[in-house]
């Protein structure tokens, strides 16, 4: 069962990691080629500038589960410097499990955003349903929630020895 949880963790890095690549590579080449249309040609795609702001939409949000795989999301850690260990860990978990209901209240908020964007059948892109544009921001907050509460609870189960074993 642990091999298969590490190649899943395995498959879920890459497939990350690849994402995040496309999207950044694409929406350079996106934003350079309609810059070179735009001056050289006088001309451009309508599409474009609206494309380009959805892929920093998905580009936040992917990286955003890419930090947070690896617990380098942005933390505020003054009370590690100051704490001992057991209470630093402590002070961790319930960070983590607050920042894992934040999480989980803005995903239920996107949820419903999703929900009204199908009953008005708002378009992005020309004629492109905004629900599919959009259903970035559940997924990846609901992937959050996830990681957090797992995070969470690797730090109640791990011992101060082990914590390390389980960030590798």
């Amino acid at each position: 069962m642990s091999t298969l949880l590490k190649r899943l963790g395995a498959a879920g890095r890459i497939a990350e990691n690849v994402v995040l690549v496309v999207l950044l590579s694409g929406m350079m080449l996106l934003a350079v080629g309609q810059i070179v249309l735009r001056e050289l040609f006088d001309t451009g795609f309508v599409w474009a500038d609206e494309l380009v702001k959805l892929m920093v939409l998905w580009l936040a949000m992917v990286g955003s589960i890419a930090a947070g795989r690896d617990n380098r999301h942005i933390r505020i850690d003054l009370l590690s410097h100051v704490l001992p260990e057991r209470l630093v860990r402590l002070s961790r978990v319930l960070v983590d499990l607050f920042a894992a209901a934040v999480c989980a209240v803005i995903t239920w908020h996107a949820w419903r955003y999703l929900q009204l964007e199908i009953e008005f059948e708002d378009t992005v892109l020309i004629d492109t349903p905004a629900w599919i544009a959009h259903s970035i921001m559940p997924l990846a907050f609901a992937l959050l929630a996830y990681r957090f509460v797992v995070s969470a609870l690797a730090q109640l189960v791990l011992s101060p020895a082990g914590k390390d074993e389980a960030r590798a």
